[in-house]
């Protein structure tokens, strides 16, 4: 029944025998029936909701009927945090930011500072580091950079108040290389943070830190975790990162679902361009439908540690590429019209991130799912395999995914397999 979120769904008919008498003698539906109508509804508001007459009772007591249905309407759930927020954003194609690339403004700094989940985390993650690092009263003040502050600061706030709670005196690096949030984070300091905090207007990746730092922190997580270049990004930053130093976050995982939604693909079909179907959307899924549960394909450690990326400062960026291929069985027929992209990030030990559905931070909407179009839909049998095998190639200047999807049938027969989408990074491309 979940393929149903994916359609194009202009009403929903319920035959009058799906009804069952209560106590009372007044039709409702079984509970599996109201968990389904309960789900649909918030997806497509507009559809009629039709009750098909055939018992000699409903046809003299239609009125009864619709009394239940409009019960089940208002009976509805909140929406959530995250649904709230999202209102207009639902299954809408968004080109992901390129941070490292493009400079961004006050405006899209403010929405994400908005999320009441990712720097509660953050701070805890920072005053567990504290702790676990100033193990004596005689120690020198750690050193925190934060790199890509961005916006008002909150990493810097967050660490603020990791040391105010953790009784631990700290001085910190602010590092951002956007003009355009340099000038709040100098308001911040002249009139919040004072002399505790050293604003730096550079690019990590050249910076000359004047001092090694005790604890890094960064947030440059994406939708797909490492889509806005955290590995390339960090593997510069953490020069200035002492042996024993931590970074925040410590790794970033990646995850590929397969995904079925008419409405994404169809808006990715009617720019008419194939380019268009060749580019990752960073989209809030709603009428969408996922047949198995996302795997993990590849993860990025931070530090990265001796012997994995030889000459970081080097002109190649060969040590960050990776290949992932990965086997999917939906256990019935669907339509496949891309793959879904996620990700989870452990901060520091026991403190997570994660947009991942069986995982997901409860109220966090900093990020929203990836979504990787395939150029035709393709018709998954009952019992057919699905090999999803997906790259992050790279070259001096540039990062990009290419992706390609085989469908075998149950009996391991050869049906289908999609040409290698975004080959070379020909249609996207995230730049350095």
């Amino acid at each position: 029944l979940g393929q149903w979120k994916a359609e194009p769904i202009s009403a929903l008919i319920l035959p009058d025998t799906t009804f069952v008498p209560n106590s009372k003698g007044y039709p409702t539906l079984y509970r599996p029936h109201q968990s389904f109508l309960r789900s649909m509804i918030p997806l497509f508001p507009a559809a009629a909701l039709i009750v098909a007459c055939t018992g000699s009772n409903s046809r003299e007591n239609p009125e009864l009927y619709l009394q239940y249905l409009r019960h089940i309407t208002a009976t509805l759930p909140t929406p959530s945090v995250v649904d709230t927020f999202a209102s207009g954003y639902q299954d809408y194609l968004q080109a992901p930011l390129q941070p490292l690339m493009d400079n961004l403004d006050s405006g899209t700094y403010t929405v994400f500072e908005r999320d009441p989940v990712k720097y509660v985390q953050y701070e805890e993650a920072i005053f567990q580091a504290l702790q676990d690092h100033h193990t004596t009263p005689q120690c020198n003040p750690p050193v925190i950079m934060v790199v890509g502050a961005g916006g008002r600061g909150p990493l810097v706030d967050c660490a603020l108040r990791a040391s105010q709670r953790a009784e631990i005196p700290i001085r910190v690096f602010a590092v951002e290389k956007n003009p355009n949030a340099l000038v709040t984070l100098r308001v911040k300091k002249a009139e919040h943070w004072g002399d505790q905090v050293e604003i730096i207007h550079e690019d990590m990746r050249r910076w000359k830190a004047p001092e090694l730092a005790d604890i890094l922190v960064s947030e440059l997580l994406g939708s797909f975790g490492d889509n806005e270049l955290s590995p390339e990004c960090l593997d510069g930053a953490q020069a200035f990162l002492k042996e024993n130093g931590i970074s925040i976050p410590c790794n970033s995982t990646a995850h590929l679902a397969l995904l079925s939604s008419s409405k994404l693909h169809a808006e990715a079909s009617a720019y008419g361009e194939r380019s268009k179907m060749e580019t990752p959307y960073v989209v809030m899924f709603r009428k969408v439908h996922e047949a198995t549960a996302p795997q993990a394909v590849w993860t990025f450690e931070h530090p990265l540690r001796p012997g994995k990326g030889d000459n970081l400062e080097g002109k190649h960026n060969k040590h960050n590429c990776r290949y992932a291929q990965r086997e999917f069985t939906p256990g019935f027929p669907m339509r496949l019209d891309g793959l879904a992209g996620y990700f989870d990030s452990c901060l520091y030990k026991d403190v997570y991130l994660s947009i991942h559905p069986e995982t997901f931070s409860d109220g966090m909407f900093s990020w929203f799912p990836i979504y990787f179009p395939i150029h035709t839909p393709l018709l998954i049998p009952e019992g057919g395999k699905v090999c999803v095998r997906m790259w992050r190639r790279t070259a001096q200047a540039h990062v990009w995914y290419e992706w390609s999807v085989d469908i075998h049938s149950r009996e391991g027969q050869y049906l289908y397999r999609t040409p290698i989408h975004n080959l070379s990074g020909r249609s996207y491309k995230i730049g350095m």
